[in-house]
């Protein structure tokens, strides 16, 4: 049985990718019954006549996915913020780095506008992504005139299935637009008195670019973290995760317990105030959410 990926959802169609060809799909009852839906990223077996008639027969398990976009299979995020208008703001990188890091997916902080800022504005977002380089992530700074560091942006989308995930205005169109021009995306300006951008989603698509995916409508799920229990979270926060291991007690949850590595770092200043401070935010969200039954 032939085997490929779905690069586009449409209108109930399935495009299969297989070794260059793309076959147009339908999804088999059977997965209505199951309620299992095809995504885009899927890995799939199908049948088909021709290029125009085929059938999903099976899909093969996902290492992850996403609901907005509804994407399967995905390898890295690409977390685009703008340094300003909007200002750079922690606690939402924080989020969406919990968010993506629960779903095993690679994160890469795109930090935009750059050329926008004052020195000293400059000089405060460069300590912030150097920390973010301390905790092991990778921090790329891009200026909006001039996408300086868009070739080592291209780099790390090799081989890649990657989306691109931020708030709205910072320029996550502008970035898909400029690492392929024929994709045309529309990106409006902000609106001032909302300081949000006015992006329209379309339907998902995987387009290739260098050698890798990339799904080509910016978004990403809903932020609350109602798929993160307690226990779970400072493994989403790679400094943390590290120091755990020296907790005085198995399960410690970083708050009140005695001889908590954690705390002794974030007195110490090892690790940063407002990333413990977000920290204990997230957990509180998680803890007041209703159980799930």
């Amino acid at each position: 049985m032939p085997e490929g990926k779905i690069v586009k959802a449409l209108s109930g169609f399935y495009y299969v990718a297989d070794n260059g060809r793309i076959i147009q799909c339908r999804g088999r009852g059977v997965f209505r019954k199951r309620k299992v839906s095809p995504l885009v990223g899927d890995f799939v077996e199908y049948q088909a006549e021709n290029d125009l008639e085929g059938y999903i027969l099976a899909i093969e398990e996902r290492k992850n996915e996403l609901v907005r976009p509804p994407i399967a299979n995905v390898d890295q995020a690409i977390l685009v913020f703008s340094a300003v208008r909007p200002d750079f703001s922690t606690i939402l990188l924080d989020r969406f780095l919990v968010l993506i890091e629960s779903k095993q997916i690679e994160p890469l902080i795109c930090i935009t506008k750059m050329d926008l800022l004052s020195k000293e504005e400059e000089n405060t977002v460069k300590r912030y992504a150097d920390q973010y380089r301390s905790f092991g992530y990778t921090v790329v700074l891009t200026s909006s005139e001039r996408l300086v560091t868009l070739e080592e942006l291209r780099s790390y989308l090799h081989g890649k299935t990657s989306v691109f995930a931020g708030q709205s205005g910072v320029g996550k169109s502008s970035l898909l637009n400029a690492l392929k021009p024929e994709l045309e995306l529309k990106t409006d300006d902000i609106s001032n008195s909302l300081g949000r951008g006015k992006h329209t989603t379309r339907h998902v698509e995987l387009i290739n670019v260098e050698e890798g995916l990339v799904a080509d409508t910016p978004g990403f799920s809903s932020l609350e973290l109602t798929e993160i229990e307690a226990e779970d979270l400072s493994q989403y926060f790679p400094e943390m995760a590290e120091l755990s291991q020296s907790c005085k007690f198995r399960g410690c949850l970083h708050i009140n317990e005695p001889k908590c590595a954690v705390k002794d770092a974030v007195e110490k200043e090892e690790v940063p105030s407002y990333r413990y401070e977000h920290y204990l935010q997230f957990m509180d969200e998680i803890k007041e959410r209703k159980p799930r039954y």
